[in-house]
């Protein structure tokens, strides 16, 4: 789960605007942000990005914070209605989650989509009560373990979320990279692009949707989730679904720097995002955002 300064990033130099889709919010229905749902909507029609995604937190450990945070109606009732006041206004409001994975819990998360019915489907490895990746243990997890060892917990789940048939998006792959600073720089791991490659080939293989998050953007290491060659690797690999989030939990994140996510897609020849809406999985077409590297004109 997502830790960041409650008032995000300061300025306008990075914020993204007149884009089709922010997939990836977090309100106060959180427990790690205190952002009103109006607040983004705002933002939503004050930048034009015509759609937006509220994906609060539910997680499965009794442990983690977003367990039992918010009830589902209640979460349910409170994007409706923004979405009713907001839609005369130009903006869309899909009712989304973002769900915490991990295998032990797999069958608890089966029980509440079957239960529960969103628009949209985040699926995320983050770094679970007892996951090697705690800020109190990493350190001495890494001691004595090579790469490939330190990477292995995180990149299983990843493969098992996205055969779980479960999600529309595994959410901000390469996360992994935040947990391990600075004890392993984002520098160390893009060393050994191999360590993905199962994971991003088990996302091709089921069909979900890969997430291109910039979340990462405001942390250590600043790169998306995962960085732009990883993107282009999935693409070679034969991956055709792809989605952007900014991940905000703070009114400073909402769309922050999501224009370098599409520019990514981009770059790797994407020309569409692969997103659903309730019961119809649709294409989003990618807006022509100038390329990274490349003068704006």
């Amino acid at each position: 789960m997502t830790r960041e300064p409650k008032d995000g990033p300061s300025g306008t130099a990075h914020e993204g605007r007149d884009l089709p889709l922010d997939a990836h919010l977090h309100t106060d229905q959180s427990p790690d942000s205190l952002v009103p749902i109006d607040v983004y909507a705002a933002l939503a029609v004050e930048r034009r990005i015509a759609e937006i995604a509220i994906t609060d937190h539910v997680d499965f450990d009794p442990r983690d914070p977003a367990y039992r945070y918010t009830r589902f109606e209640d979460r349910q009732r409170t994007v409706r209605e923004a979405a009713e006041r907001w839609a005369v206004r130009g903006v869309t409001i899909r009712f989304g989650a973002e769900l915490t994975y991990n295998r032990r819990w797999e069958q608890d998360v089966r029980d509440h989509l079957a239960r529960h019915r969103y628009d949209y489907v985040i699926g995320s490895v983050h770094d679970w009560p007892e996951s090697p990746y705690w800020p109190s243990r990493v350190r001495g997890w890494i001691e004595g373990r090579s790469l490939d060892e330190i990477v292995e917990p995180y990149y299983t789940e990843i493969i098992a979320a996205a055969r779980s048939g479960l999600f529309d998006t595994i959410g901000h792959l390469d996360v992994v990279k935040r947990y391990l600073h600075p004890h392993i720089t984002a520098t160390d791991l893009a060393t050994r692009p191999d360590l993905q490659e199962p994971a991003l080939r088990a996302i091709v293989e089921s069909g979900v949707s890969l997430e291109v998050n910039s979340s990462g953007l405001r942390y250590p290491g600043a790169e998306t989730y995962p960085s732009g060659p990883v993107v282009a690797r999935f693409r070679e690999l034969g991956g055709q679904r792809v989605v952007v989030g900014s991940d905000a939990h703070a009114r400073g994140s909402f769309a922050h720097r999501l224009d370098e996510s599409y520019r990514h897609l981009i770059g790797a020849g994407f020309d569409h995002l692969t997103f659903r809406r309730g019961a119809d999985r649709v294409e989003i077409e990618v807006p022509n955002v100038t390329p990274i590297g490349t003068p704006d004109r």
